[in-house]
């Protein structure tokens, strides 16, 4: 049997969860500048007291909201291995591009705030969306070094084509979310993605054909 004490605890969880949850699509309707303590609260159906009970202001709400969304994004990426012959390095590679975008899909909501005017809030909050940004490119930068040793990936800076593989997989994801494209989708497009990059500094091959009957991304009903 639950005891009192637990149970209040696991309702002060869940009504974080809660708040969250609420103020991730908020962000994602409104935008951040656009969106209010008031706006998350009522939607909540919490008192305003309440909600400083977990958070100190919008601004924490945000940044707990990046950093899990960064660890989502860095959880599903896997470090490419050449020495398993059941896992071609070609499968390796498009299926990390495919969790990426799987992902992403997944938490739209998440998606489309990196892609509002939260930017310029204050110095920072903009260095809570630098340093989460820096994350993705040097981690993305990490695995075209070893890319690189591999011979998988063609000579260059890996910075400089870190930076080229995420403006495209930005702008990508950005139209996928604006034009409410559905999760199913990622297979098609991790293909589509996993193409232009085996013609860039890819050297793995397009191993994945594009299945028999594939059609372009199928839209879905948005979300806010």
């Amino acid at each position: 049997m639950t005891k009192p004490r637990s149970r209040a605890v696991l309702a002060k969880a869940e009504r974080r969860e809660q708040i969250l949850a609420v103020a991730r699509d908020a962000f994602a309707k409104r935008g951040y500048h656009q969106t209010t303590i008031d706006d998350i609260v009522a939607q909540a159906g919490v008192a305003r007291g309440t909600f400083y009970l977990y958070f100190e202001d919008k601004r924490a709400v945000f940044s707990e909201l990046i950093d899990r969304f960064a660890v989502q994004i860095t959880q599903v990426i896997q470090r490419i291995v050449t020495d398993d012959p059941s896992r071609p390095v070609a499968e390796q590679v498009h299926d990390n591009i495919r969790s990426i975008l799987r992902t992403c899909l997944v938490e739209r909501a998440m998606t489309k705030i990196l892609f509002t005017d939260v930017a310029g809030a204050d110095p920072d909050f903009d260095r809570k969306l630098a340093t989460f940004y820096d994350t993705v490119v040097q981690l993305l930068t990490e695995s075209l070094k070893d890319g690189q040793a591999l011979g998988i990936v063609d000579d260059g800076e890996p910075r400089v084509l870190a930076y080229l593989s995420l403006g495209a997989l930005k702008e990508l994801l950005y139209q996928a979310v604006t034009l409410g494209f559905a999760e199913e989708t990622a297979d098609v497009l991790t293909q589509q993605m996993f193409g232009f990059l085996s013609r860039g500094y890819l050297r793995v091959g397009e191993s994945r054909p594009a299945k028999s009957g594939a059609r372009a991304p199928a839209k879905r009903g948005r979300r806010s």
